[in-house]
């Protein structure tokens, strides 16, 4: 993949992407049909604003790091600033696809609550193959309050443009939230395989013995491993579960931890060691705050 293509303004990616000037420097919404992506066009970009796309009929392929997704269906994206977003599509025939594109700057959100609130919306950093996939109703509620927005920053601004738009903003992605999670109550057969596999590599992990050699798993290690991202694994779990994937793997050591203590006769700092703690210390705090036990008062209960 060649090195992506920087672009740093709205008013540059219109440029780009051979669309007239934006009608806002801060904020823009684009109907994807007009778009013409040529031979000439940068099929890597990365960019310094929030991009929000719905995508319907596009014939490429389109990536976000190592993930591919085909866009057959009507589906929504969400990149933050800086995010590596590429697309594959033949040389010898025009890209085409129908759908919105928002693109929002940070400094639009500047001295509002968005500003922050929009860092706690996880699905900004969940990969193409983990978009949200939108029902014909949902779509026209996501499409109207994207042609809201565009009507009020295209209107004679006044002093209450910024404050509208903002709110209209904030709709859209609580609404996004909102579908995300129907998402993952009405897939369920997908989220279960995924779960299924997460707690086959955590066993495999275990048995091999890699406690020892790589320390304690990491959630981003997981996440690479089924090729979803670590904020996608997580909630998935948490919707099935209950539980985060950090305490869904602490509950597994604990539980390793609770049949050597009362099976074997190693010693604590030996069974914190293999379960790839470097202090005994971290190993008692975690299995007294899951436990309400020490590790060795855990054992004396057993004799």
């Amino acid at each position: 993949m060649s090195n992506p293509h920087h672009i740093k303004s709205i008013t540059e990616y219109h440029k780009v992407m051979n669309l007239p000037k934006p009608e806002h420097p801060l904020i823009s919404v684009i109907k994807f049909e007009d778009i013409k992506h040529y031979q000439t066009s940068p099929t890597n970009i990365t960019n310094d604003f929030y991009s929000i796309a719905l995508k319907k009929d596009f014939n490429a392929k389109l990536k976000y790091g190592q993930q591919q997704y085909d866009f057959d269906e009507g589906i929504m994206h969400f990149m933050s600033p800086k995010q590596v977003l590429s697309f594959e599509f033949r040389i010898d025939e025009e890209l085409h696809h129908k759908g919105w594109l928002l693109l929002v700057h940070p400094d639009f959100l500047w001295n509002t609550p968005l500003s922050k609130k929009i860092k706690e919306y996880e699905y900004f950093d969940y990969k193409i193959n983990e978009a949200l996939h939108l029902s014909d109703k949902e779509e026209k509620m996501i499409v109207g309050v994207i042609q809201s927005i565009a009507q009020e920053y295209q209107a004679n601004i006044d002093h209450f443009s910024h404050d509208v738009t903002i709110a209209q903003f904030a709709l859209l992605l609580t609404y996004s939230e909102r579908f995300y999670q129907r998402q993952f109550t009405t897939r369920k057969i997908t989220n279960h395989n995924i779960l299924n596999q997460f707690e086959e590599l955590l066993s495999i992990y275990f048995i091999k013995g890699n406690l020892i050699e790589n320390a304690l798993p990491t959630v981003q290690y997981f996440a690479n491993e089924l090729n979803i991202s670590s904020n996608y694994l997580s909630r998935l779990l948490k919707n099935l579960t209950g539980q985060s994937t950090k305490h869904f793997i602490q509950d597994k050591i604990i539980d390793l931890a609770k049949e050597r203590l009362s099976t074997t006769d190693l010693s604590v700092s030996e069974i914190a060691y293999e379960l790839g703690f470097e202090h005994i210390q971290s190993f008692s705090k975690l299995f007294k705050s899951k436990t309400d036990f020490t590790p060795t008062s855990f054992r004396q209960s057993f004799n």
